[in-house]
């Protein structure tokens, strides 16, 4: 595999590993601060219970991305995938409800979702590459 390429997506996944992971803990651990943060205290839910399990999917899903920064890129494709997925299944539900006019805060939209949306492109990118090389 060619080096610089190499450590280009390699970094792409360590960059998508401490993100998701950071917010997996605010969004876990630090909810009631988060809403105040982006100014929505009042859309704050009586219980945080579904917050704290989002916080800890994203969590776990940002281990997922340092397993593929520190693993073989070619043998994780499988978890990269997954990943790819999971980054669009964020921004295309963050589109969709600000599109109706449901998100109450533009944050949503144009940092997680714009971000969720650049990195799923990137690794749609290096799935594409990987694919190259397993076929030459």
């Amino acid at each position: 595999m060619n080096t610089l390429r190499e450590k280009y997506y390699r970094g792409l996944f360590l960059i998508a590993a401490i993100y998701d992971i950071f917010l997996g803990v605010v969004f876990t651990f630090f909810y009631r601060f988060a809403f105040e943060l982006i100014g929505i205290p009042e859309r704050l839910p009586e219980s945080g219970a579904y917050l704290s399990l989002i916080g800890v999917f994203l969590f776990v899903i940002g281990v997922a991305y340092y397993l593929i920064y520190r693993g073989d890129l070619q043998k994780n494709r499988d978890l990269i995938i997954v990943g790819a997925l999971y980054k669009l299944s964020y921004c295309a539900i963050a589109f969709f409800y600000f599109a109706i006019g449901e998100i109450p805060h533009v944050i949503f939209l144009s940092l997680f979702g714009v971000v969720d949306l650049i990195m799923f492109v990137l690794m749609v990118e290096c799935l594409i590459f990987l694919g190259k090389l397993a076929r030459d």
